[in-house]
């Protein structure tokens, strides 16, 4: 497997990640806990040492599996996880020291280790100031309960100001072919600061795979019936992206997720992707990305090629909008 460090932090981790969310929470009914574990257990094998978890993720069900499934292979792992929401009233923020600690203490317990690798701040929080989030955090890095500090879904000016105080190892939004707004702004902060960047959603929540179409109908307690990009006529807008991609795909004779994945290597040294899956045969799927090189020809092409498409819906609901920190 190879490795990415995540800007100039020194944290190394393996070129692709495992997000796990999808296995408890957000896609419909959660999976088969023992299976889980085994899938986990199946990505440590394979090379991924780099796995994505959140207090919110159930709440709490998704750090229990990650802690229990990955309490063999310790010290050879990067868990990330996340604080920031008031689990007993979500999706009220809570980005309050007080609570940043408590939460630290209970996500130790529940992914059965006595350190967190890479702690993010899952939402900004409007009612705290950041440079009182990140000194929090320095203390929790100081007191040895955290290795590194990042941040999700924030904006430039933001990630300025927590950098100043605790360095930012990585800085976690969604980032793909169908959602590259994160170039515009952040990417030019993250480099100039040595900042890493952790995509997630890069496959668009499955849609990138060619899995999906207009037809494609979700679990009931799947998040994506509220996302405006996922309605059905939007759905058949935004085909032609993935008729694209599925293109370049055949002409490789690889899969479209692999093509999708391929290509955000491409951009940046210092991008790690952290795919979700409940299928072992989709995570040696998303694997062999890693070693697909696209050409900068076929970058271009792509690239043309998806100029030329606009993409309908936003990516998040209103609701959900209103806590990306821009």
């Amino acid at each position: 497997m190879k490795k990415r460090k995540l800007g100039n932090s020194g944290l190394e981790v393996s070129a692709i990640g495992l997000g796990c969310m999808g296995m408890s929470y957000g896609y419909g009914t959660a999976a088969d806990k023992k299976e889980m574990i085994s899938l986990i257990r199946s990505a440590v094998e394979k090379g991924i040492t780099f796995f994505d978890t959140a207090e919110v993720y159930g709440p709490f069900t998704n750090e229990e599996l990650v802690g229990e499934a990955l309490k063999p292979f310790r010290d050879n792992v990067v868990i990330a996880t996340k604080f920031g929401f008031d689990t007993k009233n979500f999706p009220k923020l809570n980005s309050k020291p007080d609570n940043i600690k408590r939460v630290v203490d209970e996500s130790l317990k529940r992914l059965q280790t006595d350190y967190i690798d890479l702690l993010y701040q899952h939402r900004v929080d409007p009612e705290v100031l950041i440079e009182e989030v990140a000194g929090t955090v320095k203390e929790l890095i100081q007191a040895g309960k955290v290795k590194h500090f990042g941040l999700s879904e924030a904006g430039a000016n933001t990630i300025r100001k927590a950098h100043a105080v605790q360095p930012v190892t990585a800085l976690q939004s969604e980032y793909s072919i169908w959602w590259r707004e994160p170039e515009t702004k952040v990417f030019p902060t993250l480099e100039e600061l040595g900042i890493g960047f952790v995509s997630f959603s890069p496959l668009g929540k499955g849609f990138l795979t060619g899995k999906i179409d207009e037809k494609t109908t979700f679990d009931k307690s799947d998040f994506r019936n509220s996302v405006p990009r996922f309605s059905e006529e939007n759905r058949k807008t935004n085909q032609a992206l993935v008729d694209l991609i599925n293109q370049m795909a055949k002409s490789k004779n690889v899969s479209s997720a692999q093509i999708a994945l391929a290509w955000i290597f491409a951009q940046k040294s210092w991008i790690v992707p952290i795919p979700g899956t409940t299928k072992l045969h989709r995570l040696e799927e998303n694997i062999g990305s890693v070693d697909l090189e696209l050409s900068e020809k076929d970058i271009n092409e792509i690239n043309d090629a998806a100029s030329k498409i606009e993409i309908q819906g936003a990516r998040y609901s209103e609701s959900s909008q209103k806590m990306v920190d821009r």
